[in-house]
């Protein structure tokens, strides 16, 4: 027996999340700060180049340990499967352009700064509960998971507990769409 890189997007984005913070910690005290977070209102500018590569590098950064392995442990869980599922090239256009969606939404209407791969989690969350579905249904598991997860975060979203909870509902959002957009190319399933 070997030990298979099975889920290449998946572990290389575990990978790097992981040597963000351990070089933010260890090495270079603000890399995450500098590098690795994407900020509020204001904080975008057009002609800083860095700004652009922020929208989508944020993602990478965590506050801290427990955060990052509370993104890790679905990420690691879910990943694999959504990658066989919709191939590593599709999987990664996904989280680009929920992460870009989210960086966006937080430089044009938030004050707060955004660090994390929340959203991809909550993206990965939604778009699983399609795994197992055929054209022209809808999943009651991405019913149960809409009405927990999402309503969950805009119940928590009046909190304030320096979670961004936009960020959770934009990925979820993200996540609905992939699915759906990816029910329409598949197949009807053959009824026997």
């Amino acid at each position: 027996m070997r030990i298979r890189y099975n889920a290449p997007f998946t572990l290389t984005f575990s990978l790097a999340c992981t040597a963000v913070l351990a070089l933010n910690q260890f090495v270079v005290p603000d890399l995450i700060k500098t590098w690795f977070t994407v900020g509020g209102q204001g904080s975008f500018q057009a002609g800083d180049w860095v700004s652009y590569v922020r929208l989508f590098s944020y993602s990478l950064g965590h506050a801290d340990w427990t955060h990052l392995l509370g993104n890790l442990s679905f990420i690691l869980l879910l990943g694999p499967i959504l990658e066989e599922k919709y191939q590593t090239p599709t999987l990664i256009i996904m989280v680009l352009v929920t992460a870009l969606v989210t960086g966006i939404v937080n430089v044009l209407f938030f004050s707060t700064s955004l660090v994390g791969a929340s959203g991809i989690v909550f993206l990965m969350i939604l778009l699983v509960s399609f795994a197992n579905v055929r054209a022209g249904e809808i999943p009651l598991t991405f019913v149960a998971i809409l009405a927990l997860y999402l309503g969950k975060e805009v119940f928590e979203a009046f909190q304030n507990d320096n979670v961004s909870q936009f960020a959770h509902i934009v990925g979820g959002i993200s996540g609905s769409i992939f699915g759906f957009i990816a029910l329409r190319f598949q197949e009807p399933a053959v009824k026997s």
